[in-house]
C-alpha cells in the first residue's frame, strides 16, 4: 500500500517538473520568474518527504516476506522502477534548480560585459553587439568647468555640462542590429542647448569579411569621430585639430561596408550625404555639417578608411581616410568639391600611450564661395596634433587598478592654408596650441580631468584656459 501511494506521489511530482520545466524554457515576466522559483522549493520539498519516506520502508519488506513469489516479483519491478524515476526526478530538480537560480541572478545582477570598442564604434556604443539578444543600454556624460586666464575679450569663465548621451542598441538576432545614440547638450534647450540623434543604423552581419551598415553613420575620419567618450582621451575638451579640421563629431545619412581583411586590418567605406557648402567660413567646414535633420542629398561622398593593427606589436594601430564629394547642394552656385583625408597612429605599450595624427583638406571653387559668402573660404586647410601620456600610479603603488597619467599635446591648424586669388588670409584662423593636464581615472568607468591650454594665434588674442572636469560611462 505504501509503495502505491509513493508511486502516484512520484507521478504527480513528474507532471509538476515538466510543466514548470516548460516554463523555465519560455519565461514571459517577472512574475513568471519568482513563480517558478516557488515551485522549485514546492518540488525540493516534495523530493525532500519521498526520499524520508524511502528511508522508513523496512516496514514493506516485512509485508513481502508474506506475499506469493509472482506479487514479490511485480513489487521488486515497481521498487526498481521507483528507484530509477526518483534518480531521473533529482536529476531534473538539478537541472531546474541551476536553471532557476541562473535567471535569478540575471534579473538582480546582469552579467558584467567588457567594456570594449567593436566594428570601429566606441566601448559603450559597442555593448549591443555583446548581449546575446534583445535591449542594451549604455551611455556616457562629462561637465567641466574652465576658467580663461589671460585676456578674455567677450568671454566668460564657464561651467557647463557639456552632453549627456545614451545608447540604445537592439540585436534582433546574431545578423541583424540596431544602435543609436541620443544626446543632450549643454543641459537645456533653452540655452544654446539640443538634443540630438547623433547616429541611428542597423548593421546587417554577414561576414567577418563582408557587412552592411545603413541609416545615420558616424564618418569614419580620424580618433575622436569614433570613439569620443571621455575616459578615451586626454584633456576636457576634443584636441581643435579633431574640431576645426577633421569636425567631430560628424555623421551623415547613407551605407556602406566595413569588415576585416584579415585580423590585423580592418576597413570602412561608405556612400554618404555630402556636407552643405552654405555652411562654410574661414573657420572651417565645420558649420557645413547636416546632421542628418532634412539633410539636401543633391550631393553626395563617399568615405573610406583603412585600419592596421599588428598582432606583432601589441597596443600599435595605424591608418589613414579621405572623404571626397561636392558639396554645393544646389544651395551656392558653385560645385564645391570637397577633399579631406587623415593619417593616424596610436601606440599603448604598459602605461605609455601616445597618438600622432595629421589632416589636409581642399575646397574646390573656393574663390566663387568666398565671394558668395563675403568672407574668405580657404582653398586648403590642414591641422597635426602629437600627444604623450603615461600611468604614473603604478610606479607608486604595485598592482593598483586605477589610472594617473600626466600628459603633454601639441596642435597646429590653419583653415585658412592656401587663400583664394584675390582674397586676404585670416591669420587668427592660423593657431598653435600648448596643453598639459593629467587624467584619473579610480574606476576604468569614470575619469577626472585636469589641464591648461596655451592658445597663440599669428593675429588676434585666444585666452589661455584652466579646464577640471569629469566624465564617465556605462
Amino acid at each position: 500500500m505504501n509503495i502505491t501511494k509513493q508511486s502516484i506521489s512520484l507521478g504527480i511530482v513528474l507532471l509538476l517538473l515538466s510543466s514548470f520545466s516548460n516554463a523555465v524554457d519560455r519565461p514571459q515576466t517577472l512574475d513568471e520568474m519568482w513563480k517558478i522559483i516557488e515551485a522549485q522549493q514546492e518540488q525540493l520539498d516534495a523530493m525532500k518527504k519521498m526520499i524520508e519516506a524511502r528511508e522508513e520502508a523496512p516496514v514493506v519488506a516485512k509485508e513481502v516476506q508474506a506475499l506469493q513469489p509472482q506479487t514479490k516479483t511485480e513489487i521488486a519491478e515497481q521498487q526498481q522502477k521507483t528507484d530509477e524515476e526518483v534518480a531521473e526526478l533529482q536529476h531534473k530538480t538539478d537541472v531546474l534548480t541551476e536553471a532557476v537560480e541562473s535567471m535569478r541572478t540575471a534579473l538582480v545582477l546582469p552579467d558584467e560585459k567588457e567594456l570594449k570598442s567593436s566594428y570601429g564604434l566606441g566601448p559603450a556604443a559597442s555593448k549591443v553587439y555583446q548581449v546575446d539578444q534583445g535591449l542594451s543600454i549604455g551611455g556616457y556624460g562629462e561637465i567641466n568647468y574652465q576658467a580663461l586666464v589671460a585676456d578674455k575679450g567677450s568671454k566668460n569663465d564657464n561651467a557647463d555640462l557639456e552632453r549627456f548621451v545614451l545608447y540604445f542598441g537592439y540585436k534582433f538576432n546574431d545578423s541583424i542590429i540596431l544602435n543609436s545614440e541620443l544626446e543632450f547638450e549643454h543641459s537645456s534647450t533653452s540655452k544654446s542647448g539640443s538634443v540630438s540623434v547623433e547616429m541611428m543604423s542597423l548593421d546587417f552581419l554577414i561576414d567577418p569579411l563582408f557587412n552592411v551598415r545603413a541609416g545615420l553613420m558616424l564618418t569614419p575620419m580620424g580618433f575622436v569621430n569614433l570613439i569620443h567618450e571621455p575616459p578615451f582621451y586626454f584633456g576636457n575638451n576634443r584636441p581643435e585639430v579633431e574640431r576645426r579640421i577633421i569636425p567631430s563629431t560628424w555623421r551623415n545619412i547613407g551605407g556602406g561596408l566595413f569588415g576585416e581583411i584579415t585580423p590585423d586590418f580592418n576597413y570602412t567605406m561608405y556612400a554618404m550625404s555630402g556636407l552643405n557648402a552654405e555652411g562654410f567660413s574661414s573657420g572651417g567646414i565645420r558649420g557645413g555639417r547636416q546632421k542628418g535633420s532634412k539633410a539636401l542629398a543633391e550631393d553626395w561622398a563617399f568615405v573610406g578608411r583603412l585600419d592596421y593593427a599588428p598582432t606583432a606589436v601589441p597596443g600599435l594601430i595605424f591608418g589613414a581616410s579621405s572623404y571626397l564629394g561636392n558639396s554645393g547642394q544646389d544651395q551656392v552656385d558653385a560645385n564645391v568639391f570637397t577633399q579631406l583625408y587623415e593619417a593616424h597612429m596610436e601606440w599603448k605599450y604598459y602605461g605609455f600611450e601616445t597618438r600622432v595624427l595629421g589632416s589636409w583638406g581642399h575646397i574646390g571653387d573656393a574663390a566663387t564661395l568666398s565671394a558668395q559668402k563675403g568672407e574668405t573660404i580657404g582653398s586648403s586647410n590642414y591641422g597635426v596634433y602629437a600627444e604623450v601620456a603615461y600611468d604614473i600610479l603604478p610606479l607608486i603603488f604595485s598592482g593598483t587598478s586605477q589610472y594617473l597619467a600626466p600628459f603633454f599635446r601639441y596642435e597646429k591648424f590653419d583653415t585658412i592654408a592656401t587663400t583664394p586669388n584675390g582674397y586676404a588670409d585670416d591669420l587668427f584662423y592660423d593657431q598653435d596650441i600648448f596643453q598639459v593636464g593629467f587624467n584619473y581615472k579610480p574606476i576604468p568607468e569614470v575619469v577626472i580631468k585636469l589641464d591648461y591650454r596655451n592658445r597663440n594665434a599669428k593675429e588676434g588674442t585666444v585666452p589661455d584656459e584652466v579646464n577640471i572636469g569629469f566624465g564617465f560611462i556605462f
